[in-house]
């Protein structure tokens, strides 16, 4: 064919923001999730933690940021045995290509909006944790420390005894 057919066919070349949708975690994300915290992590743990908690029926919650069909981050919450009810938030994960874009704002909030009547505990940076309402939190935790930290604790007095689900022992 000559190039006088392929006249009046134009090619419309435009960038477009993909906006990731925030959703909850089917079965379709399993190995994608994998992959992402891997990826995020550089090494199995936080792939193995999750894997762990998902076998245990430990995950209450567990959601993805999608774009174009393809998981660019991840938030899982799971039981804490605490006085009141309580969860751990992790791993939090985002493609690190994509980081710094407000995905992982976007998850931890809509993990906290879920769950805003729980008492939420994460290990973490106290200045990124910090912006969502985390603050230090003195229980008695394997974990304990200045990277331990509360959102909704007010009802465990300081010293308060919290357990993780039996999955972050094994890592």
């Amino acid at each position: 064919l000559g190039a006088q057919h392929g006249h009046g066919i134009a090619r419309q070349f435009e960038r477009r923001e993909i906006m990731p949708q925030i959703q909850a975690e089917m079965y379709h994300h399993r190995d994608a999730i994998s992959d992402l915290l891997i990826e995020a992590f550089g090494g199995n743990d936080e792939a193995r933690l999750v894997d762990m908690l998902r076998r245990d029926g430990h995950l209450a919650l567990s959601l993805v940021a999608e774009a174009a069909g393809t998981v660019i981050g991840h938030v899982a919450l799971s039981p804490i045995v605490a006085d009141i009810p309580a969860l751990a938030l992790a791993p939090v994960a985002v493609h690190p290509a994509l980081q710094g874009r407000g995905i992982g704002s976007a998850l931890i909030r809509a993990a906290q909006a879920a769950f805003d009547d729980h008492a939420i505990i994460v290990l973490g940076e106290p200045e990124y944790y910090g912006r969502f309402g985390f603050a230090p939190v003195d229980l008695a935790s394997p974990y304990a420390g200045p990277y331990l930290m509360g959102i909704g604790c007010e009802g465990l007095p300081a010293g308060s005894r919290i357990a993780h689900a039996p999955a972050y022992s094994m890592i």
